[in-house]
């Protein structure tokens, strides 16, 4: 059973007469677990539901669903899957007390998989599960590989019970199941010739893997530095060579890459990132790979319809991470506007410096690098930092940080969602 959240105005749901409240059953019989049953077992253009009311009535509707009148029923946010394994690096461990419950939670959901990109390990999967999957054919998949060797990725893991990856792969893909698959790097666990083997293990399986990415372990300053640590300039350059051979074979044998490390992967090795091409459709972009390429890419898109802005001041606010990368791509805006870009390179002062992505700066260090920055017209500020319910990692809302900052301030993906409405000053 799953419960409605809201009904869109002229959607058929709202013919129907489903409100708010209104507990999904059933659809031709079989019970509603979650989203996944709601979506695939309503996509007929006839089917029969039962639902019960918030007033306690059952009701069973015989539904004819017009192509073009969509369901309009949002849904309860589903319970997460919780994760059974206990990695070293684990970002949940990592976190400092005190943050907003959910993010303590430790996901590891194959429907969030399929629906959003997140990884997943797939340990955590029972037969009704796999049935499922293989089912509604929920392709592709994002999975945390780690290694294929079954006894180091369980000890990777530190779960004893995880069962062996390749096999498990290798069932869904017969079922026409794909994947895009990470490894995530920690040094004198999984490089070296575990990495090879993964890479060699995963390359086997063919089509069925669309990609692979080589991300080095990230740790806060409240991780388990006791039990692992970050990779060096010398590992990574390493990792490289390896991810390197294997997309040179990809390459020749099946016309694409198949592999690639991490933007972060490159900086800490201290080498030059590929160019764009080297990352096909940027499949893992979300994962680090490619974004620095990506952005130049959109920004080029829109070069040639953003306004005149010389005279402006903009302050360009990220992590260490790219602020390391932003040089190239801000001296891009600069031509095409005129206006002074100026990076605010800035520390975490919440998980550590160890922690560069800009998604997770907190509210209160863009707000204090913000605070006496009169000289700027226009501060830019990563979207990606900021969740759907405009909360940033501290639990400051952005309504707050604009408030208070002595210039204007817009969260921006790619500059040009911002720049383009044109600058005050």
């Amino acid at each position: 059973m799953v419960r409605i959240e809201n009904v869109a105005d002229g959607s058929l749901g709202a013919e129907l007469g489903l409100t708010t409240g209104t507990e999904l059953v059933s659809v031709n019989g079989r019970a509603l677990d979650d989203f996944l049953d709601w979506e695939f077992l309503t996509a007929e253009d006839h089917f029969v539901l039962l639902a019960r009311l918030p007033s306690g009535e059952a009701i069973e509707y015989d539904v004819e669903r017009p192509e073009e009148l969509p369901m309009g029923v949002e849904l309860e946010p589903p319970r997460i899957r919780r994760c059974g394994n206990r990695c070293d690096f684990c970002f949940v461990d990592g976190l400092p007390e005190g943050l907003r419950e959910n993010l303590y939670i430790r996901d590891d959901d194959y429907r969030l998989s399929f629906r959003y990109g997140n990884f997943a390990t797939l340990t955590n999967l029972k037969q009704k599960d796999v049935d499922r999957i293989l089912e509604y054919r929920l392709s592709p998949l994002y999975v945390s590989v780690h290694a294929t060797d079954p006894v180091i990725r369980r000890r990777y893991l530190r779960n004893p019970r995880a069962p062996a990856i390749i096999p498990q792969l290798a069932h869904f893909a017969a079922g026409g199941i794909r994947f895009h698959t990470q490894i995530v790097l920690s040094p004198g666990v999984n490089d070296g010739d575990v990495l090879v083997r993964s890479l060699e293990d995963l390359y086997a399986l063919g089509a069925a893997v669309l990609t692979v990415s080589v991300v080095p372990v990230g740790l806060t300053e409240f991780s388990k530095h006791h039990l692992v640590r970050e990779p060096r300039r010398d590992e990574c350059r390493a990792a490289i060579e390896v991810a390197d051979r294997y997309a040179a074979r990809a390459l020749a044998e099946r016309g694409v890459r198949w592999v690639s490390g991490s933007d972060e992967l490159y900086l800490v090795a201290e080498m030059e990132l590929p160019a764009a091409e080297t990352y096909g459709d940027f499949e893992q972009v979300e994962n680090g790979v490619g974004s620095v390429r990506h952005l130049q890419q959109r920004i080029a898109a829109y070069h040639d319809d953003l306004p005149d802005l010389h005279g402006r001041s903009i302050g360009v606010l990220t992590g260490t991470a790219m602020g390391r990368l932003m040089a190239p791509v801000l001296e891009d805006l600069a031509r095409a506007t005129g206006a002074r870009f100026d990076v605010v390179v800035l520390e975490n002062d919440l998980f550590g410096r160890s922690v560069t992505t800009a998604a997770l700066l907190p509210g209160r260090t863009f707000r204090s690098a913000l605070a006496d920055r009169h000289d700027l017209d226009l501060a830019l500020l990563p979207a990606e930092a900021v969740n759907d319910r405009g909360l940033l990692i501290d639990d400051m809302t952005a309504a707050e940080l604009i408030a208070g900052a002595p210039c204007d301030v817009r969260f921006s993906y790619d500059f040009g969602d911002a720049l383009l409405e044109g600058v005050p000053g």
